[in-house]
C-alpha cells in the first residue's frame, strides 16, 4: 500500500520524501547518532541517494520494503525513520529497525517507535516473527527492545566491521504470540496507533492465525462465581 500514513501518542509515520533529505542527514551524517550503527557518518549526498532508493522501494509491487519518515505528531519534525523489510529467509519473517536523532532520546520516543512498529509488522502484515539487532555497546536499545516485549536471542559473532574493529550484533526478536500475549491491538504492545501503516503486500500475503487461548485459561473464565450463604 502507498502511501502509508499512521499516527500514534506522540509520533507518526509516513512516507519519505525529497524534502526529508535534510532531516535524515541530521541523523545518519551525526557521528553520535550512528556511533552504533553497521556503517560510518553519511555525507549528504550519500543520504540523498538513500533517500531515493527508499522512495523507489515504496513504488515497487509486491512492495517489501516499509522504510518511513518518524515525525513528531503535533509539530509534524522528522524526528527519526524506522524501517521493516521483509526477511528472504523465513516465511511471514522480517527485520526491523530504527534511528532517532540524539535530541528526541531519553524521553521514551524509543519505546514507543519499536512498539509502533511491531504494532504494524503484526497487525497490518501479519508477520509471524521480527527480528532486530543492535550493537552489544548499546545498552539504550537494548532496554527500548525489552519495553517492547522482544526477547534477546543471541550473538552473530564478529559479524560487522567498523572503524577496524569486528563487532557481534546481539539479536532481539519477538513471536505474533508474544505480542498478542504482551497486549496485541489495543494492549500495551500498540502506542494508541489508528490509521493504516503498511497494509496488503507480500509481507501482508499470508492470512492472520487467530490467537488461541490456553484450556485452563478459558476454562477460569467460563467458570461461574460461587455465592456465599449468609
Amino acid at each position: 500500500m502507498y502511501p502509508v500514513d499512521r499516527s500514534g501518542r506522540r509520533l507518526a509515520l509516513r512516507e519519505l520524501t525529497g524534502e526529508d533529505v535534510d532531516g535524515v542527514f541530521a541523523i545518519h551524517g551525526d557521528r553520535e547518532a550512528t556511533r552504533h550503527v553497521a556503517f560510518e557518518p553519511l555525507a549528504r549526498a550519500q543520504t540523498g541517494e538513500l533517500v531515493a532508493r527508499y522512495m523507489a522501494s515504496a513504488g515497487a509491487s509486491p512492495r517489501s520494503e516499509y522504510a518511513l519518515a518518524v515525525v513528531e505528531r503535533t509539530s509534524g519534525d522528522l524526528i527519526g525513520s524506522g524501517r521493516v523489510a521483509a526477511d528472504p529467509h523465513q516465511p511471514r519473517g522480517a527485520t526491523f529497525g530504527f534511528a532517532l536523532q540524539p535530541g528526541a532520546r531519553g524521553c521514551g520516543c524509543g519505546a514507543e517507535l519499536a512498539r509502533f512498529l511491531l504494532g504494524s509488522g503484526f497487525e497490518d502484515l501479519h508477520l509471524r516473527r521480527i527480528w532486530g539487532a543492535r550493537s552489544p555497546l548499546n545498552e539504550a536499545s537494548a532496554r527500548v527492545m525489552a519495553k517492547a516485549g522482544m526477547v534477546e536471542e543471541d550473538v552473530i559473532r564478529q559479524h560487522i566491521e567498523k572503524a577496524g574493529e569486528w563487532r557481534g550484533p546481539v539479536v532481539h526478536a519477538i513471536l505474533e504470540d508474544e505480542w498478542a500475549a504482551a497486549g496485541g491491538p489495543g494492549g500495551r504492545g500498540t502506542p494508541g496507533g489508528r490509521g493504516t501503516a503498511f497494509g496488503r503486500g507480500r509481507l501482508a500475503r499470508a492470512p492472520r492465525r487467530p490467537v488461541r487461548r490456553s484450556w485452563s485459561v478459558a476454562r477460569a473464565r467460563r467458570r461461574p462465581v460461587a455465592r456465599r450463604r449468609r
